[in-house]
């Protein structure tokens, strides 16, 4: 094997490690700019949770379920309109919903 083959691959895979291990801190960050939103998800579109005997993700079953959450940008759930929640806004922690 030559000499610029194994330096290239060993560049290659150095690089590629980097990319890896940086991934999470990337997530992390645009993570952080965003809170979860309860009661504002169209039935079906939740980012998670959605009570018991779902899994996760797409499974609210109502629009506007107490207990499904989106991820929204940080500040702006509590403005969001919610038809189910008491106050009519997005709530920052599950709540029950109110009759329709």
């Amino acid at each position: 094997m030559s000499k610029s083959l194994t330096a290239a691959s060993l560049a290659l895979a150095f690089g590629a490690a980097v990319s890896i291990a940086a991934a999470p801190a990337l997530a992390q960050d645009t993570m952080a700019d965003k809170e979860k939103c309860y009661g504002v998800a169209l039935k079906g579109k939740n980012d998670c949770k959605a009570g018991a005997g779902t899994s996760c993700a797409g499974t609210s079953k109502v629009d506007h379920q107490g207990n499904a959450w989106s991820l929204v940008p940080k500040g702006s759930c509590e403005k969001m309109a919610s038809s189910t929640s008491p106050t009519g806004h997005g709530q920052l922690m599950e709540f029950k919903a109110k009759k329709m």
